[in-house]
């Protein structure tokens, strides 16, 4: 009787240590995510600091682009002033393009490309990119963990229950930056 009584002693216990350890594998989850995030900001934070100044030197030499220059000013002061996760992917993905086009824009002022402040401000945009694309791959990589730890079975149960949300990954938003270039070799 004594055995029968230990056991059933012992199994709301042993689900009681499981409950336990698997909320607290689903917090290590998520904060590991919120730290990858953190990351991604910083980087973001990088290259909106570097911005004004990329501006500032490309305004002398493009009297012609001025709409494209106020165009990255604004959604700078967008992706700054972005409430929601949503809402910073879509802003920073549009200054992103907008990004592209003032260096492909650029390659029509041999003076700006010879610019030594300009070229310094380009490689330093080129290493931050690089910088954010490393902590986009990083956030994924930490949010498939969570989000896998937060549907398998029987985890879903204690997920549930202390309210953890499946996050979303940071992806791109334009289709058009997904599709492959189109490369033509023409004979003469």
């Amino acid at each position: 009787m004594s055995l029968l009584l230990a056991v059933l002693l012992a199994i709301p216990v042993l689900l009681i240590l499981w409950g336990i350890g698997v909320y607290n594998k689903l917090v290590k989850l998520r904060n590991l995510a919120e730290e990858a995030w953190s990351g991604i900001d910083v980087q973001l934070k990088r290259r909106a600091d570097l911005i004004p100044n990329l501006v500032n030197t490309v305004k002398g030499y493009m009297d012609h682009e001025r709409e494209l220059l106020s165009k990255i000013t604004e959604l700078r002061a967008k992706t700054m002033g972005a409430a929601g996760f949503d809402e910073r992917i879509k802003a920073e993905a549009a200054l992103s393009r907008s990004l592209g086009n003032l260096f492909a824009v650029a390659e029509n002022y041999p003076e700006l490309k010879a610019n030594q402040n300009f070229l310094d401000l380009q490689g330093k945009l080129a290493e931050i990119e690089d910088q954010i694309q490393m902590a986009r791959r990083y956030y994924n990589g930490t949010v498939r963990n969570l989000n896998i730890g937060i549907e398998s079975f029987p985890n879903s149960v204690i997920a549930s229950r202390f309210g953890f949300k499946k996050r979303e990954f940071f992806e791109i938003e334009d289709e058009g930056d997904r599709a492959l270039p189109k490369v033509e070799f023409k004979t003469t």
